[in-house]
């Protein structure tokens, strides 16, 4: 299970039809289109692993703690348009809090991260998801919950597992479950995160094109959806997977 339906942002079958027509017809504003992402949470739940795991696959038992922030750059392919995330690592240390959160700002997405096995990080997640927001406008980014180290299975894991669901609730929050170690739903979670991102942007490009708003209509429609599905995984694909940057 790739995600949890009890916490999901939205479940659409596709992406807006508005958006979908403008990449094929090739009507949106020219360039590659990036979109920019932060990753917090406790020191050692695994963010950078997650990053590294995505963008490089691998997984690194010795890997050093990010000192202030750091960031990968992941090509992707929607709908026939180049599209980046731009995935800002940030240090999970106090002494460092002040330097990350200045790279808070304009995220398209926030996700939180915590250790199953460990609930006490789940426990700091509201702290964490506070301080992103804070940077933000309100409503302006997706916000996903994210529990790492799926592999170490037990009844610690499950009992935290049902916490975080609760959790994402509270916190308008997506839910996904995932292994850094072994790969399990990483490929999947950063697709969905980059669809939904890359959707966003195209609506708010649209809206401000002459001629589409009285299609499109008024407003950040993201947020008037009756969210339902994920987007297709089919619809676009990672370039340069496992690849160098």
């Amino acid at each position: 299970q790739w995600y949890t339906p009890e916490a999901c942002l939205q479940l659409k079958e596709h992406f807006h039809a508005q958006v979908r027509t403008a990449c094929q017809q090739s009507t949106a504003t020219a360039g590659l289109k990036i979109s920019k992402v932060v990753v917090v949470g406790d020191l050692h739940v695994g963010k950078t692993s997650l990053i590294n795991r995505f963008c490089k696959d691998n997984f690194d038992r010795d890997y050093k703690a990010t000192i202030g922030v750091d960031f990968e750059i992941e090509r992707f392919e929607i709908i026939g348009m180049p599209y980046n995330l731009q995935i800002w690592d940030t240090a999970g240390q106090e002494k460092f809090k002040c330097i990350a959160s200045a790279y808070y700002r304009g995220a398209e997405a926030i996700i939180t991260v915590f250790d199953l096995a460990d609930i006490q990080t789940l426990d700091h997640t509201k702290q964490w998801l506070e301080d992103a927001l804070r940077e933000n406008e309100p409503d302006s980014s997706f916000i996903f919950l994210v529990g790492t180290k799926k592999d170490l299975s037990g009844a610690v894991c499950d009992r935290t597992e049902l916490d975080a669901i609760r959790f994402a609730k509270e916190m308008q929050a997506e839910y996904w479950s995932v292994s850094a170690k072994t790969g399990e739903n990483v490929k999947e979670f950063f697709s969905r995160v980059a669809a939904l991102a890359f959707e966003q942007s195209m609506i708010k490009e649209l809206e401000s094109t002459p001629g589409h708003r009285a299609q499109i209509g008024a407003g950040n429609l993201i947020s008037m959806w009756s969210f339902a599905f994920c987007v297709p995984f089919s619809c676009y694909r990672p370039k340069n997977w496992g690849g160098q940057h």
